[in-house]
């Protein structure tokens, strides 16, 4: 568990968040903040009620999903924080529905996207409208 912020937000940059200790695993992509609810630093999230007990936060302009929210207490989808990767992983947490060839992934040859060029010639076109994965003061940019 690391206590220092992190933030992060939705891909097209309308809802950012920050939220200190955070821990978080791949399974169920999810990151852990405790019994704190992160602090909205732009706009917030729709919600949609998977089911009686939890309700699941997502941008309405992009669809980003964002929270899982329960009684138990708050979850960030760890690929909505701009850093991921400093967030380490502290446990495996609803292996019962992993797929079999999880494991195995690392064995797999490994290609970066542009690679792909040859079947996908619109790659070397793509102009993405994603935000840039830090906080803007503004977003769009004007």
């Amino acid at each position: 568990m690391s206590d220092e912020p992190h933030t992060g937000g939705c891909q097209c940059g309308a809802i950012r968040f920050r939220v200190e200790g955070a821990f978080g695993g791949f399974y169920a992509p999810l990151v852990s903040v405790g019994g704190a609810a992160p602090t909205w630093t732009r706009g917030a999230p729709k919600h949609f009620a998977s089911s009686n007990f939890v309700v699941r936060g997502f941008c309405p302009a992009c669809g980003t999903p964002l929270t899982y929210e329960g009684p138990d207490g708050v979850a960030l989808a760890i690929g909505a924080f701009d850093h991921p990767e400093v967030i380490v992983p502290g446990v495996q947490f609803g292996v019962e529905g992993k797929l079999p060839y999880v494991d195995g992934l690392a064995a797999l040859p490994n290609r970066h996207t542009i690679e792909d060029i040859a079947a996908a010639p619109f790659l070397s076109d793509v102009v993405s409208n994603q935000h840039p994965d830090h906080d803007t003061e503004t977003w769009p940019p004007k």
